[in-house]
């Protein structure tokens, strides 16, 4: 049996949502303005075959294939939004789920660090695979559960306001999203991607 935990379209990838996929994915680089899909079962083994049916029943291409012991990812995208939603489609039917059979994202943490000192922008700096934080800009970091709702919510705040990508993980335990900008950019996005996940329908997560 296997369990949906998450699974969410991307209607349009964003510049530096874009970009940061293509230097973290394995597979073959997103591109700006094309459709994603983002889906996260258990047991992760179980990834490799729901791949395989995405990529045979519709021309989408495959960004990420992570394969952990608890938890399975994928991401494909397509320049045809119709594409990646029949992609999406055809997993569900082969899984007999329904989308509303997801796990609804829970937001673990929410928070925001003001006015970053030099030497904790240094830390973070090197950590991250995106953009880069500078002292005195604000932080904002968002972690939660399933971990693949991060995708989402890193590419809305970033159609929401002006702030820069740092690092997003979407997948394991809890996904995480790091965001840095200005406090007026950091204090819009903010509520964008909370709001974005909290739009989600699924079950409650125990």
């Amino acid at each position: 049996m296997v369990d949906l935990r998450a699974y969410c379209v991307i209607d349009s990838l964003q510049p530096q949502f874009a970009s940061f996929q293509a230097t973290v994915a394995q597979g073959f680089l997103p591109k700006v303005g094309q459709a994603s899909l983002f889906v996260e079962i258990a047991p992760g083994i179980e990834i490799n075959r729901v791949m395989d049916v995405a990529l045979k029943s519709t021309s989408v291409t495959p960004g990420m294939q992570i394969v952990e012991r608890h938890f399975g990812m994928l991401e494909v995208h397509s320049d045809s939004q119709a594409e990646v939603r029949q992609a999406g489609i055809s997993i569900l039917e082969a899984l007999e789920l329904k989308e509303e059979e997801r796990l609804k994202p829970r937001i673990v943490s929410d928070q925001v660090v003001r006015h970053l000192d030099d030497h904790q922008c240094m830390l973070i700096n090197r950590m991250r695979h995106g953009n880069l934080i500078l002292s005195g800009e604000t932080l904002f970091i968002l972690e939660c559960e399933p971990a693949a709702y991060a995708a989402l919510a890193a590419n809305e705040a970033e159609k929401a306001a002006h702030i820069n990508i740092l690092e997003v993980r979407s997948f394991g335990s809890f996904g995480r999203v790091y965001i840095g900008g200005e406090e007026k950019d950091v204090e819009v996005a903010r509520p964008a991607a909370v709001a974005a996940l909290d739009s989600l329908n699924g079950r409650t997560i125990k």
